[in-house]
């Protein structure tokens, strides 16, 4: 049987939504990138968060992609 997959936000949504509409009011990231607390929450719900779903992740995959285009390529070519 193939594991069950959610958007790990999807989930943080739903955890939020639901601590709104006990009159709570939860916050995020509020001193930096949501990411980690929001992945912090999901294994606090025995959910194993991927690197594929964070943001942080990609944002460095497509710098360093940039950065070797620029060594490869040089630095006036853009893909």
């Amino acid at each position: 049987m193939a594991a069950e997959t959610y958007n790990p936000w999807t989930i943080v949504n739903l955890v939020f939504t639901h601590l709104a509409e006990a009159g709570l009011h939860p916050t995020l990231g509020a001193e930096g990138h949501p990411g980690e607390p929001a992945a912090a929450l999901l294994r606090a719900l025995g959910i194993v968060p991927t690197v594929e779903g964070d943001a942080r992740v990609q944002a460095g995959v497509h710098e360093e992609l940039a950065a070797l285009r620029a060594r490869v390529l040089g630095a006036d070519e853009t893909p």
